[in-house]
Order: C-alpha cells, then structure tokens, then sequence
C-alpha cells in the first residue's frame, strides 16, 4: 500500500509550535477518568485496540444520543461499475476505485482503467457507454482495501456506544463530479437532505455530521444548496433545525498546495521524492501528462485548488505563515530557478498561478473550473449576501457566509506537525516526447526544500493555513458567521508511532488520524452530546498566522 500512495500522493492522501508539542490537559474531558490517564494511555499503546475508547466511554455513561452522519474526503468512497457496454461487462459492479479489482485493472489494463475513472471533458458527467457509481452504505468507506482501513476504527467505537444502520449513516458519494453535478447525476444533496430530515423526525433529535478532508467542502456546499430557493428550498432555518453540530475533521476549507502541481504536471511530492529508479518505472506505468490529465478529467479534484489568493497565502515578498529564517518567501507557490535560460519565468502566487495553469492547459479544463468554482474573497458583507445566488462561491467560506444557525456548533479537529508541501520549484520540460512544458525541478534540494518541493506545516497533505485559518479567525468575522455559530479548535500533534506503518493511535497524518484514539474519543462525546465539555487546544502558531492573514473585518 505504500507503494500505491506514493504513485497517487494527491489522490490518496514542520509544525513549528508555540507551545510544547504534547497533549494539552484539556485533551478530553474529566469524567471519571483523567486526561492525562488517557493521554498516557495513547503515548503507551503500540498495538491499540479499535473498541477500547468506545468501551470506555460507555463506562462513564455516555451512548448515542444524536443521530450520526458521515460525509468521506476525496477518494474514501469506492467507485463501482454499472455500465453494461462490451468494454465495461468484465467490471460489472467491481469497484474500479477502492479494490483490488482497481488495481487488477490498473496493472492489466491501463487504458480501459483511466477511461472509466476520468469523467466527460466536456459536460464532467459519465462518458458515453461509462457508468460508475458511488458504493454505498458503511462498506463504501471502511476500508480502501483489505487491511487499509479509512472509517474503520470509528464505526467500531461509535457501535460501542450504542450506534447501528439505524441510528448512523455513511453519506458516501462520487468525489470525482463538480459539487453540482452531484446533485444533476446524482440527487445526491436532495438525498442527504431527505435522510437528515428522516432522522430528526425519527429521534427527535438534531443531527451530529461528521466531514473529513473534502468531506468538509461538501458539507458546506450542502449547507448553501439545502437554504436556497433555487435548490433545496429549506429555507433559512433548515440547519438551524436540522443539524446540532458540523465535527469538520481535517477539512480543507481553503484548498491545498498540492492541488496546483497535480494539476499542472501530473506531480507532488510523492512523486518528486522517488529515487530515479523508482521514477523510471512510474514513468513507464503512468507518465506525468497520464496522471495530469486524469486529474484535470476529476472536476472533484479541482474543488482542491487554493482559496483566498494572495490574502491567504501571500504575495512574492510575503506570507503570513513564513518564518524568520527562511531564505524566500513561501508566496511564491511556484518558482522558477533557471539562470541560464532566456525563458525565465516570473515567479507565481496562488493567485498568479491559476492563469498560469489555464494557460498551459486544455479549454475544456478552464471551462469545468470556472464554471464550478471560486477562489477569492469577499471583503464585505454586500458581497457575501450577493454570493448567495452563485452556486461558484457556495465552496469557499471566504466568500460565503455559514447558515443562519445560531445554535450550531462546530469543531475542527485536526492534526498538526507533519510536514506538508506549501510550494514548489519549476523549470521548463525539455523532454521532446513530454506533452508538458513545465515540471517540478528535483534538483534544487536546500533546506527546506526536497528535490523540488518546499515543506512547511500541516497534517502531510493540507496546509496549516487551510486546516485552521477559518476555525481560528476567519469564521470570527461577522460576515462569514452572521449568526455567531460557535466554533471550537483542536489541533492533535503528529506524534507517530515508530513501530506502526499508520503512525499508531498519537498520528497527526491527514487519513490516519481517522485512527487516532483521541479524535475516535473527541468524535464519540460530541455524538453522546458532552461536546460542550471539550475545551480548545493549540500546538501549532495557527492564531499568529491567522492574525497576519489580509482579511479584516468591515470599518
């Protein structure tokens, strides 16, 4: 398996604290058993067991109180095949994305594999003849393949508690559409909308949802799409009488890095990191411009790209989370470093670099990224009203507000101390058979930089800036959290286990952490509905780097 995350890094998958990297004792709640009794217990445990935070909790009384729904990140859900063409009878309802059907199909035949994973160029929905669709209940996202387990570890603590199909539901999804298409395909949103409204009805009780990673982008779109009157027609109450509380795990509210490279040139760190041996022979398997253009036919994908500009993620001179030392500025989310060419390129921010990805892409691309999506900010609160009729923006929560639910709460548990790729070094491809012009330059190694890629903080695969910044400020201001929803940060270390190829029950890792004894305790007592005992806890400098962020409230 670790061979196959290092093929597809993106598609799968250092802190610099300004207090101890450690558990601060407001870990979780004392109720008959300390935090720091249980903090111990993480530190201790090598071989952990998955029930044994759901059975300790039960011992203190605590058991499924809100109706529980589960929404995946990118990649969790499993992808099955329908289609009943020639081509694709051999694949009938095998999973194509999530099995070891996948990698059969992968290893012995590439070309049909890519051709029902990548979408219509065109309208971004099934190609002709072509028809996966989303597994579906808690097997669609338990585990990626056998032994690699996703929302494993917290389906079986949530059923200590008291949880079962009855109570809990996996609202899986195809994560390769547009947001929209989701519900054109799909009725994906008017499902979840009608599955909530069941499980209130039925209970008597809000619903407790649960996002992770893009899982959180989702969410929030739902939230928009299920108050418009052009859409879900819930009206501006819905959440507010629908949902008790958003546990946004890992979400990355404001893209990632990543999302640029992947796009641009098939690459990350995963594959800039190989050794040459190891590159020849993913080359040979799946060359850059395969993987670049697969990603670009995953309008799903493209939701990843960074959100905010130079606000967020900084300009040529500056970012908000550089540090004193640094020899350049992290603003620059591609750099160019060729002194002898006469093509040198300027350097590219967030923001710069989105025309430079459409300009060294295909048309059809352009068309599904702005059609879909958004990526800047809206400075007053006329703006952010006006963005209520522009499905575009409903992704990004810096140009739309949260609903109009003031007994809402959410929690941002996140991991932290990882280092994640922030930005990348470039230069021209020369290769005459690559039908790209440019790829990350694996020769500049320097510090901070590997082969290529510049590594700051984060859970390994998003940014510190997009996992915290809307948690720890931006949802402070008033025109993006109107109603004042209260907001809670907990950030875990990355405090990995040598011995365990997951990272072991202390994992900070963007998926891993799914696993994490602690976020599995966090998630358990906002179900049980003792969320209102778990205090915020900080190990990471977030708080400084929000405060330089360029987003202020309105004079």
């Amino acid at each position: 398996m670790s061979g196959l995350r290092r093929r597809f890094g993106y598609i799968f998958s250092a802190s610099n604290p300004s207090s101890p990297s450690t558990e601060s004792t407001a870990d979780t709640p004392d109720e008959g058993s300390s935090s720091a009794t249980l903090s111990q217990t993480e530190r201790t445990a090598v071989s952990y067991d998955a029930f044994s935070i759901g059975l300790g909790l039960q011992a203190q009384g605590i058991t499924a109180n809100h109706p529980i729904i589960m929404v995946p990140g990118v990649i969790s859900t499993g992808l099955e095949s329908w289609g009943t063409d020639e081509k694709s009878r051999p694949y009938f309802r095998k999973r194509l994305w999530g099995s070891w059907s996948m990698m059969r199909a992968l290893v012995l035949d590439k070309t049909g594999w890519k051709n029902h994973i990548m979408l219509d160029k065109i309208t971004g929905l099934d190609p002709p003849g072509i028809k996966l669709r989303a597994a579906q209940g808690f097997d669609a996202t338990d585990f990626f393949i056998t032994g690699y387990w996703i929302w494993n570890k917290i389906l079986e603590n949530l059923a200590t508690i008291g949880y079962d199909p009855t109570n809990a539901f996996t609202a899986a999804y195809d994560w390769r559409l547009s947001y929209l298409n989701l519900e054109t395909r799909d009725h994906y949103f008017s499902r979840l909308k009608a599955y909530i409204e069941t499980a209130v009805k039925l209970s008597d009780r809000k619903v407790v949802l649960v996002s992770h990673s893009m899982g959180s982008q989702v969410a929030m779109f739902f939230f928009k799409w299920v108050e418009s009157p052009e859409h879900g027609n819930g009206g501006s109450d819905w959440v507010e009488t629908h949902i008790d509380s958003w546990i946004n795990i890992s979400g990355c509210m404001l893209g990632a890095s990543k999302g640029v490279p992947a796009l641009l040139s098939g690459e990350m760190k995963d594959t800039a990191q190989l050794n040459a041996f190891a590159v020849y022979g993913l080359e040979k398997f799946l060359c850059k411009w395969e993987r670049a253009e697969l990603f670009r036919a995953i309008p799903g994908i493209s939701s990843m790209l960074p959100k905010g500009g130079e606000a967020v993620w900084g300009n040529n001179s500056w970012a908000p989370d550089d540090q004193e030392d640094q020899p350049f500025t992290f603003g620059n989310l591609i750099n160019f470093r060729e002194a002898n060419s006469s093509n040198t390129q300027q350097n590219l921010t967030a923001k710069t670099s989105l025309p430079f990805l459409f300009n060294h892409t295909e048309q059809w691309f352009q068309n599904q990224v702005l059609r879909n999506y958004s990526h800047g900010v809206a400075h007053t609160a006329r703006e952010v009203e006006a963005n209520e009729k522009d499905p575009r923006k409903w992704l990004n929560p810096l140009e739309a507000r949260l609903p109009l639910a003031p007994n809402l709460k959410i929690y941002c548990f996140y991991g932290v101390g990882k280092p994640t790729e922030r930005s990348y070094f470039y230069h021209h491809d020369t290769d005459m058979v690559s039908k790209l012009n440019f790829s990350i330059d694996t020769t500049v190694t320097n510090g901070i930089v590997d082969r290529g890629v510049v590594m700051s903080e984060g859970d390994g695969t998003v940014n510190l800036l997009s996992l915290g910044y809307m948690c720890a400020k931006g949802w402070g201001i008033k025109r993006y959290n109107p109603a004042g929803a209260n907001v809670k940060v907990y950030e875990m270390p990355h405090e990995p286990d040598r011995f365990s190829p997951r990272g072991g029950p202390n994992t900070g890792d963007h998926v891993d952490i799914l696993g994490r004894s602690l976020l599995n305790d966090l998630v358990l007592r906002v179900a049980g509905g003792r969320g209102d005992m778990i205090e915020e806890n900080y190990v990471s400098r977030i708080r400084e780097y929000s405060d330089r962020v360029k987003i202020y409230e309105e004079e």
